[in-house]
């Protein structure tokens, strides 16, 4: 039974995307003072959910299978965090007059972090599973998305032909090439790839109005000007996949549609419209494909001699052969619950095949990470959220109404590009770029509250109609009085 919006739910949403907008804008949210502010707002959350239940007189919280992986991953930080006893046998340890607790996290202080991180992120999920709860709060949501993101790459390259050096024209990082307010290039073109699945899905789908359409085609265009002038290639080929996987996916959902309209006309699925849409889809992927191709062509030697750099190059900072042998040697030694989360810096100072040559944070694979720092644990618990990401984004994007088809397409192909891009960085390490793709996994798996029916939409054009025409008659009214006044 639908709810009637309380100021509070509505405060919600305003906050969620005030936390999308904010953890962009303040470095990606990878500083301490920055995690802190994050962290705050999903309190502020909680505080006005429970404001909307006391509003309500009933406390409402989704049933997606979605938060359970990710509260399971706050339960494995919290065992990491369990102290076992003294870590050395005797009386003094290192120096120290009591011995340090023993714990299965090898760095407690950045697991705490990290818990603060992954309780937030949990927060600000689970809200926009329940708060975006109807067609003009989805429509509402993903437009604000969409004008952000087209701002942020508008930003971004101003700033880079101005001064690609520095952040805000202020802040020059150390050791990284900033882009927009990102700290490090790569981070932004994995941001980029998220927010572009938006405006291409709904096109793909067909669900924006024709006077709308050069908005939503800039929008798209300028977010992928922005990402090729990061010069990220992880970036560039994650974008090439998506594009390739929304092209497939909007198609997928053109012939299932298609074949459910014969079905509903007394017809086999493989009729004359079904196999219409199906032709359709094919053309349409074959032509993306040769247009893509030609792409990679173009700029395809530089990128891939710059691909083959980043794992047969003797460099240290960018062979990431050697950083995932660091890592395959920590999940070996932790199979299990993993050396703790956010703690791959000092496990990696262990099995650092670089002898201390560089400082390694990440292990620049999001999926070698999880394992290393939860362990099969880890690794089980974000199979169950890939596999019921997937089943409920594909159960949406046949949908009856276009424009939530649409959504679910494009978040569906952003949260695509970003874990491919997972397979050469960290993106989903970034405390932004994950509140980003939670999100999107929300838009594109939110059930049927979300959608407008039929009947919905009819009435809406009735009365778009009978505006029409009572304006049309009051003009018409008017005419007659000046003609008899004449």
């Amino acid at each position: 039974m639908p709810h009637e919006p309380t100021r509070a739910s509505r405060l919600v949403i305003l906050v969620l995307l005030a936390a999308v907008v904010l953890s962009a804008l303040a470095f990606g949210t990878v500083h301490p003072w920055a995690i802190g502010v994050f962290a705050a707002g999903a309190c502020l959350v909680a505080v006005l959910w429970a404001w909307d239940a006391f509003a309500s007189r009933a406390l409402r919280v989704s049933r997606s299978l979605l938060q359970l992986p990710l509260a399971g991953l706050f339960v494995v930080g919290l065992v990491q965090l369990t102290s076992w006893g003294a870590n050395s046998t005797g009386t003094d340890a290192g120096g120290l007059s009591v011995a340090p607790a023993r714990t299965i996290s090898l760095d407690p202080f950045s697991t705490r972090i990290a818990l603060v991180q992954i309780g937030a992120l949990l927060i600000y999920f689970a809200a926009a599973l329940v708060f975006i709860d109807s067609p003009k709060r989805l429509r509402a949501v993903v437009r604000a998305l969409m004008i952000f993101g087209a701002a942020l790459a508008l930003f971004s390259l101003l700033q880079f032909f101005l001064n690609p050096t520095q952040i805000y024209w202020v802040r020059q990082p150390a050791q990284a090439m900033p882009f927009g307010p990102f700290v490090n290039r790569h981070h932004f073109a994995g941001y980029m790839e998220l927010m572009i699945g938006l405006p291409l899905g709904l096109l793909l789908t067909g669900a924006v109005k024709k006077d709308l359409l050069p908005l939503y085609l800039f929008a798209a265009l300028i977010m992928a000007i922005a990402l090729v002038a990061t010069g990220s290639r992880g970036g560039m080929l994650s974008l090439t996949a998506e594009v390739l996987f929304l092209i497939a996916v909007a198609a997928f959902a053109r012939v299932r549609r298609a074949a459910r309209k014969d079905a509903a006309a007394g017809e086999s699925s493989s009729s004359s419209g079904a196999r219409g849409a199906l032709a359709r889809a094919a053309l349409q992927l074959a032509v993306a494909a040769v247009l893509l191709v030609g792409v990679l062509l173009y700029i395809g030697e530089g990128l891939l001699s710059h691909t083959l750099s980043a794992f047969l190059s003797d460099n240290v900072t960018t062979n990431r052969v050697l950083f995932w042998q660091g890592a395959k040697e920590i999940i070996a030694e932790h199979p299990w619950i993993g050396a703790g989360l956010g703690s791959f810096g000092v496990a990696f100072t262990r099995h650092d095949p670089l002898n201390g040559v560089a400082r390694l944070e990440q292990a620049h694979n999001d999926y070698l990470q999880v394992l290393s720092d939860a362990g099969a644990v880890g690794g089980l618990l974000a199979l169950v959220f890939l596999v019921a990401f997937l089943r409920g984004a594909f159960a949406r994007v046949t949908s009856y109404d276009k424009f939530r088809r649409g959504v679910a397409v494009g978040a569906l192909g952003g949260c695509a590009g970003i874990l491919v891009h997972s397979f050469f960085d960290f993106p989903l390490h970034m405390t932004s770029t994950a509140l980003l793709f939670l999100v999107f996994a929300a838009l594109a798996t939110l059930d049927s509250r979300v959608e407008e029916h039929a009947g919905t939409r009819r009435r809406r054009r009735r009365r778009s109609h009978r505006t029409q025409d009572a304006v049309a008659a009051t003009a018409a009214h008017k005419e007659a009085r000046e003609e008899v006044a004449a």
